[in-house]
């Protein structure tokens, strides 16, 4: 998929049914940029609130995708994101849509380089010393989501100045979340004035669309690659959910290393030294970048720098998300946690030794688990750290 492609003409309104294993998901489209087997899948989840998951094929988390393909969605997304008489402020949802939003935001500052915009995301991490907003996304396996007020004054004085704040996820369904969230940001953010929603998939139906300013308080305008609306028919199957949270009040906590908990106001650069030196080693085949958790959109950015320099890349990231073995997820792999929190993750559709190079992109500082990561998936290990220093950890 190229940036022309995105611009395509619109697919013809059509319907989808899959009987996943929890029960039968009707998807009715309004209208959609590409083919809708291009852009997404269907998948069953050990999730009671909801048994069924929308899987992008071009997001970069559960599914292998092109760094160019994923910069081409960016650059759409973003030529949706209206300007402002103000700062702009995008928020990038936690877990799945973290690198997402920080895509969409890099592709709108590329673009409009006179505004004054700044990159949030939601976390399910605390961040130390730093004041926090919470707000619940109702319908998923972990519903406690956090947003952390950036502690630089500069940053601080243009969130509580935004004019339009843009939040970003991979998929819209009811709109709950966002009107959860916006009602606590319309608290610390007294100017706003507007609200841009930018997602790839707008499935919540007409009606919902043209509420949904009304019941927010604002101008809502939506950016979506492709639209329509949901039916889901649980069949009653029983399947055993595993723990996606911790207790409330015990959460792990963080030092923010400057990629987003809080704030960031510019673009995220590879290191030239640490691509040099991986573009020279001999590979016969794909390298595989893999995020983790929240911490994917460095491994695009990585993933995209090694592309450049004429290498076959995939990207994608472990999840805390758990996902049945059907349809879309052709496998699934428990691999350790490198947060610590006690919760199962899982990597989709990677099996140790699939890939020529495996990269693993992480935040937290290396460890036994880390290294217990790397030696499960075959892997190597590349530390990001402040000031967007990056750097290869020897495997132990």
């Amino acid at each position: 998929m190229t940036a022309a492609v995105m611009s395509a003409a619109s697919v013809a309104r059509s319907v989808f049914t899959a009987d996943l294993p929890t029960g039968r998901l009707t998807l009715t489209i309004e209208s959609s940029r590409q083919p809708v087997e291009d852009l997404l899948g269907f998948a069953a989840r050990a999730n009671p609130r909801r048994a069924f998951l929308f899987l992008s094929k071009i997001l970069g988390k559960h599914y292998p995708v092109r760094p160019a393909d994923m910069a081409a969605t960016h650059r759409a997304l973003a030529e949706d994101v209206p300007t402002a008489d103000g700062p702009v402020v995008f928020i990038g949802m936690a877990e799945t849509a973290t690198g997402l939003g920080q895509g969409v935001f890099e592709a709108w500052i590329a673009a409009h380089p006179e505004m004054q915009a700044l990159y949030l995301q939601t976390t399910r991490y605390r961040v130390d010393q730093a004041q926090r907003l919470d707000f619940d996304e109702a319908h998923s396996h972990a519903p406690r989501v956090f947003v952390h007020l950036p502690t630089d004054p500069d940053s601080l004085g243009m969130f509580a100045t935004a004019r339009l704040v843009v939040l970003v996820d991979d998929e819209l369904s009811t709109g709950n979340t966002f009107v959860n969230l916006v009602a606590v940001l319309r608290k610390e953010m007294p100017s706003l004035a507007g609200v841009h929603l930018a997602t790839l998939a707008d499935f919540m139906g007409a009606t919902r669309r043209l509420e949904l300013g009304a019941v927010m308080g604002l101008p809502c305008s939506v950016g979506a690659l492709m639209r329509g609306s949901w039916q889901f028919e649980n069949n009653g199957a029983t399947v055993a959910a595993t723990a996606a949270q911790c207790a409330e009040g015990h959460e792990v906590s963080l030092t923010d290393a400057g990629y987003g908990r809080l704030g960031r106001k510019r673009r995220l650069f590879a290191s030239a030294e640490l691509v040099s030196t991986l573009r020279a080693e001999a590979v016969s085949g794909t390298t595989l970048v893999l995020g983790t958790g929240e911490f994917m959109h460095p491994a695009f950015v990585l993933g995209r720098a090694l592309e450049a320099a004429g290498l076959d890349v995939r990207v994608q990231a472990t999840t805390r998300s758990p996902i049945l073995c059907w349809g879309a997820v052709r496998n699934a792999l428990a691999v350790p946690d490198p947060y610590h929190e006690g919760i199962p993750n899982f990597v989709y559709n990677v099996s140790p030794g699939q890939y020529a190079r495996v990269l693993i992109c992480h935040e937290t500082a290396p460890d036994a688990t880390l290294f217990e990561l790397a030696r499960l998936l075959e892997a190597r290990l590349i530390h990001f750290q402040p000031d967007d220093h990056a750097e290869e950890v020897p495997v132990c």
